[in-house]
């Protein structure tokens, strides 16, 4: 038997312990350490659909799923004043529209909207539509055999989450010591065991540091360097704050630009979660919270939590026998509900190469490159919010003309040529996604691919409409969101 200790709880604590204790056994045993005393970040209440794999993978019913985490159904995110005051564009999932063998749907589209003839881009996708009606189904399309199904994620209660997750772990022979870290133990470059308070310790072969932003293990024990990303996304500050429901929940979460920053509204069940995220150089503590306050649509359950933070990753987070997952691996500001998907591929990265006897540093190796590429092709995506802006003041301005990742720059180029976005190895986001941020925040490119004129306009114009119609029939006779999640 080896043991693998997980150094803290949270989401990400206990998202780890649960997929060990399930997919790991028998042949390892495992241990979490947290101490009560030490509260969670707590604001990763909005996923993307990779979530619902993590969750068949564990074999979780997601109706008893959603009852344990006052959860509802996400079928994207509303992008409120990132081109311009008074605009709102959705990040919707799945598709937008069909592509017609070689020729993506927007080339299609770009070709229309140069002749004059085209709605929105939005009105191509299901999700779209769906969310802004505000209504939701599971299964197959009910209409047109040509829609597919419609991919959705979660909006839940962190915290709620992480103690399912804990049940679940538990039952499953995982071990929670309670108690505060103080140090550790080691031979060398590798940890043997963590020294807690009351002169205690827990020993094992495997270590993963789940103790989030004071990275107590990949930061302290192993200084492991931290890669400061600031130059490209320089919000440094947040405030969380829930709030009471006041109308029936919506099926997508909303991130709306203001002066400094942008604010999120993230409806739950039995309430709303709330929050600013801000520039420290650009707005002070106290105009944030007027900020966050004004956003409000009732009440408040709480006083502000107030989260500093500085964006980047650990340069390598798996070093010796210490894995970073979470917080302690780096931070991104949960613009794109990145947050929890980057714990979940973390794990499932390190359950592919669980160290064997025979591991050693081309095993740590892959682990770290997979990782790097993954945080950057991430970090690419939220940095084109905040460059591809047409909002005034000193904040926005400075946005646009910070200097890009070379990666970023050369994706831009090759779309504004002609429209073609190439997905990279290890992208998260899909070439459909980059598509409805760059077009929602009026990116447009100078041309479209050659191919997409093959079709006469005539017949691509039609295709569009019946598109569109179809897209309307459907989402016609879906039920309410809050009725589905009432059910």
């Amino acid at each position: 038997m080896r043991t693998i200790v997980i150094a803290g709880g949270g989401s990400a604590g206990w998202m780890c312990a649960a997929a060990f204790s399930h997919l790991l056994a028998p042949g390892w045993h495992v241990r979490l350490v947290e101490s009560e005393a030490i509260p969670t970040v707590g604001v990763g209440e909005a996923t993307i659909p990779q979530i619902r794999t993590f969750n068949q993978a564990l074999g979780l019913d997601e109706r008893a799923f959603l009852d344990a985490t006052e959860g509802t159904y996400k079928l994207g995110i509303a992008f409120a004043g990132w081109g311009g005051p008074g605009e709102c564009y959705l990040h919707a999932f799945g598709d937008v529209g069909r592509d017609s063998g070689l020729v993506p749907f927007h080339q299609r589209w770009l070709r229309a909207r140069a002749a004059g003839a085209v709605a929105p881009l939005g009105a191509y996708s299901l999700n779209e539509v769906a969310a802004r009606e505000g209504r939701m189904q599971l299964g197959r399309a009910r209409t047109g055999a040509l829609l597919p199904e419609m991919p959705y994620a979660f909006h839940f209660d962190a915290a709620l989450y992480a103690a399912l997750l804990r049940r679940f772990a538990e039952a499953r022979g995982a071990e929670r010591v309670e108690g505060r870290i103080l140090g550790v133990e080691r031979a060398g470059e590798t940890l043997t065991a963590l020294r807690l308070d009351g002169d205690r310790r827990v020993a094992g072969e495997l270590f993963v540091d789940c103790t989030g932003f004071a990275a107590l293990l990949i930061g302290g024990a192993m200084a492991v360097q931290f890669d400061d990303w600031s130059r490209y996304l320089p919000c440094d500050r947040a405030l969380a704050l829930p709030g009471a429901r006041v109308a029936p929940p919506i099926p997508f979460t909303r991130a709306s630009a203001h002066d400094a920053g942008w604010q999120w509204r993230i409806p739950l069940r039995h309430r709303t979660g709330n929050g600013v995220v801000y520039s420290s150089a650009h707005l002070d503590d106290s105009g944030a919270e007027q900020v966050l306050r004004a956003g409000l649509d009732g009440g408040t359950e709480a006083a502000p939590r107030a989260i500093r933070f500085t964006t980047g990753r650990r340069r390598e987070p798996w070093r010796g026998n210490v894995v970073a997952i979470g917080l302690a691996a780096g931070f991104m500001e949960p613009l794109e509900s990145t947050s929890l998907h980057l714990v979940q591929s973390a794990i499932a990265r390190l359950v592919a190469l669980l160290p064997g006897a025979a591991a050693g540093p081309a095993t740590r190796d892959a682990f770290n490159r997979q990782s790097a590429t993954e945080w950057e092709r991430i970090r690419d995506f939220l940095v084109l919010h905040y460059h591809a802006n047409r909002r005034h003041g000193a904040f926005w301005r400075d946005c646009r003309e910070m200097p890009l990742p070379e990666t970023l720059a050369a994706k831009l180029a090759l779309w504004r040529e002609q429209g073609v976005v190439l997905r990279e190895q290890d992208d998260l986001f899909t070439e459909v996604a980059w598509v409805q941020v760059l077009i929602g925040q009026g990116v447009l490119p100078d041309g479209h691919h050659p191919l997409a004129d093959a079709e006469p306009i005539e017949e691509a114009c039609e295709f569009l409409s019946l598109w569109a119609q179809l897209v309307r029939r459907e989402v016609a006779q879906m039920p309410a969101h809050a009725a589905l999640v009432g059910r």
